[in-house]
């Protein structure tokens, strides 16, 4: 059943990806003339697990500063969409930085990011896919000797895509495709303060992907291993899916709700072309 995605949220990024990709303005009148047009494009989906649990994104996973923006400044929601900016800037210059690990099977042509991961240890079985047969594709058949690349903290960011457009203004990841199988990973592991606030403005083009504090790649499969704050190790991070808490670890913004998983390893696998959205024309 194709899906319709109207804009009428803070972000909008999957319907700004929708329309961008055809030259169309992000607006409510042109994807709802998108759906009565009735096109339709295929959408790649990821499959975030850790343990039984398991959920389902077509958007985005944020961890560190972006993750921490996303969520955080919905105490300042009053101000609407310039709560992401004002709150930006508190981040920045109060930066947090994370311990941890990512761990990823590299997309063709990327297999020099990162470096070799010791998977001494590991289990050595298959990393199941619950989707339900799909027609003409099921998914590929992942097993964790293939996660055989990654890069340890500490991080400012962690950032992985499956659309190019993270919001209206920001062109997060402006080589991802809606179904090629792949993720688009963005990290910062470090960065001086004026340099990082000079990035975030270069968002809403892209052009932060093309800095040499940047590491941008695409990847089949992904495994993200969260840690405590570097300067604060009482006090852990969130894991954002798709603009919805997925995560809290300690010490985090209202850290006594209970979040959909815990703040422990998680994998995350896509398939491709899973979903179908209904979109402009056949992008």
């Amino acid at each position: 059943m194709p899906l319709g995605v109207v804009p009428a949220g803070t972000g909008n990024g999957m319907a700004k990806s929708l329309l961008d990709a055809v030259g169309q303005s992000c607006t409510a009148s042109n994807a709802t003339l998108a759906i009565i047009r009735g096109h339709k494009q295929s959408l790649d989906v990821a499959t975030v697990s850790q343990g039984q649990n398991r959920f389902f994104s077509v958007l985005m996973l944020a961890w560190g500063l972006i993750a921490d923006i996303d969520i955080e400044s919905e105490k300042y929601r009053w101000m609407g969409s310039a709560r992401i900016d004002y709150y930006a800037l508190q981040r920045i210059f109060r930066l947090r930085r994370y311990n941890g690990c990512i761990k990823f099977v590299a997309a063709p042509g990327y297999e020099t990011f990162g470096e070799p991961a010791n998977l001494e240890g590991e289990t050595n079985g298959e990393v199941k896919s619950n989707f339900v047969q799909h027609k003409g594709y099921s998914g590929p058949a992942l097993h964790i000797k293939d996660f055989n690349r990654k890069i340890e903290g500490p991080f400012l960011s962690v950032w992985l895509h499956n659309v190019p457009w993270g919001g209206e203004d920001a062109l997060a990841a402006p080589d991802a495709k809606l179904s090629d199988g792949y993720l688009d990973l963005v990290v910062i592991k470090d960065c001086p303060k004026l340099t990082l606030l000079s990035l975030m403005t270069k968002i809403n083009k892209g052009g932060h992907v093309r800095s040499p504090h940047v590491l941008y790649f695409k990847v089949k499969a992904f495994v993200l291993e969260p840690g405590t704050q570097l300067d604060d190790p009482a006090k852990e991070g969130i894991i954002d899916v798709d603009g919805e808490v997925l995560a809290r670890g300690k010490g985090t913004y209202k850290s006594h709700h209970k979040p959909l998983m815990t703040y422990d390893k998680i994998h995350i696998k896509v398939d491709q072309g899973l979903a179908t959205v209904f979109s402009p024309s056949s992008i």
